[in-house]
């Protein structure tokens, strides 16, 4: 064991005490949820079912919703089993209520890291395996899930710039970490060369490509739906999801843009942080007279240019409303892109920027069969979503998209096998 990791063990060991200064402040700031904070030091009040016990964990709502599908895999394939389902922040405890877990699938919040959480979680719920997903796993969790023998598996897994970067400083502690678990499913062929010289066993690592290309729909309420169409009426409609503050400058100037030649666009803005929704009223009040926010209830008007959509748990509705989609965090320098296939699968056009490394893969590939197309600039922007208006350029893009989809849904079918193969045999 690397002195890293042994000195960041025992630090774990008084840790309590920061991590209960840190919920303080995270619940004065309403970044907690009260009545699920217990679940973090492994107090809960769902009794456990009895039987196997399969543990997934995410870190939040993309995540979570990414790995739904397998669970409903898993639990359809082995009935005597139950799902746990963990994960780190509150808006993932929103956004899954209303998201409908599969059935004997049970989600509560992930324990902090210290050996008093950790041992209650583990003793508690006592799974049979435990699948982690992308990068979110913390060593004291590891260690100990390891010594109580339950088999680790790395799952939807991708190593971009900015991570493998990071976890490079962390040397020998990362190589302990990597190799207590006994396969890591990787989405491409660089994040398995980064894992390898991390130092995870070469003969543990399998290229399986990105899970969130099978994920379900995102979910909408039928009758909201029906709502806001009623109120938009024919309006053409686009929509800037999952936007970082460095890019709303520009997509309000794409909008005014399409707004002189389209006029009666409106723009959906569903920015990544509802924290900054005001922020983006007000810049959005500088240049157009009508904007709303659905944070505030404000109403939806024909005459509302911008409707900000600063709520949690809702993109099921602004991709089924939206015929266009600009994916953000992807616009500036030093962005990464986010997960495209939620638009795609909701029958929106997707465009994006050209800093997406943190789904490369996921871009590339729907790049390669036309299914995406890449902006650089407010005006290249506003071109392209003008030119989407034309229903026949926007089906030929979004088919396109359901095919890469489709062709993508082994690996749904690849991961639940490396899952199950750590399981005893049911029966």
């Amino acid at each position: 064991m690397s002195p890293t990791l042994r000195l960041y063990l025992a630090f774990t060991y008084v840790a309590g005490p920061i991590w209960r200064l840190v919920h303080k402040r995270r619940l004065k700031n309403g970044k907690e949820l009260p009545s699920r904070l217990p679940e973090k030091y492994g107090v809960y009040t769902v009794a456990r079912p009895p039987g196997e016990i399969l543990w997934f964990h995410a870190l939040s709502v993309g995540e979570s919703f990414a790995l739904l599908p397998l669970i409903e895999r898993a639990l359809a394939d082995r009935p005597g089993s139950h799902a746990v389902l963990t994960t780190s922040t509150a808006s993932s405890v929103e956004a899954l209520a209303k998201a409908a877990l599969p059935g004997r699938c049970i989600h509560v919040l992930l324990p902090i890291d210290t050996p008093k959480a950790v041992r209650a979680f583990l003793g508690y719920w006592s799974p049979s395996v435990a699948a982690f997903s992308e990068l979110d796993f913390w060593p004291r969790l590891m260690v100990e899930t390891h010594a109580c023998q339950i088999p680790l598996i790395l799952i939807n897994s991708r190593m971009p710039d900015r991570n493998f970067a990071s976890r490079k400083r962390l040397g020998g502690m990362m190589t302990d970490i990597l190799g207590l678990f006994q396969k890591l499913l990787v989405q491409d062929k660089l994040s398995a060369e980064r894992f390898a010289e991390l130092g995870a066993p070469d003969e543990q690592i399998v290229i399986a490509g990105a899970l969130k290309a099978a994920a379900r729909p995102l979910p909408a309420d039928d009758t909201t739906l029906l709502d806001l169409r009623q109120q938009i009426g024919n309006r053409p409609i686009w929509c800037a999801a999952a936007t970082e503050k460095s890019e709303h400058e520009a997509i309000l100037e794409a909008h005014a843009q399409v707004l002189e030649r389209l006029p009666g666009a409106l723009l959906i803005a569903a920015p990544r942080f509802k924290a900054d929704g005001p922020g983006f009223a007000e810049m959005s009040e500088a240049r157009f007279p009508a904007v709303s926010r659905r944070g505030k209830a404000d109403d939806l008007t024909q005459e509302t240019a911008v409707y900000i959509a600063d709520t949690f748990g809702e993109m099921g509705l602004w991709y089924r409303l939206a015929t266009v989609s600009f994916v953000g965090h992807s616009l500036i320098d030093g962005l990464e892109g986010k997960n495209p296939f939620e638009a795609a699968a909701l029958g929106s056009a997707i465009l994006t920027g050209s800093h997406i490394s943190y789904f490369s893969e996921s871009y590339d590939a729907l790049i390669k069969e036309g299914a995406c197309r890449i902006v650089s600039s407010a005006t290249d922007l506003a071109d392209a979503v003008i030119a989407l208006q034309n229903v026949s350029d926007r089906q030929t893009m979004t088919h396109a998209a359901k095919r890469v989809i489709e062709a993508r849904s082994m690996v749904l079918t690849q991961t639940w096998a490396e899952i199950e193969a750590l399981l005893p045999k049911p029966g």
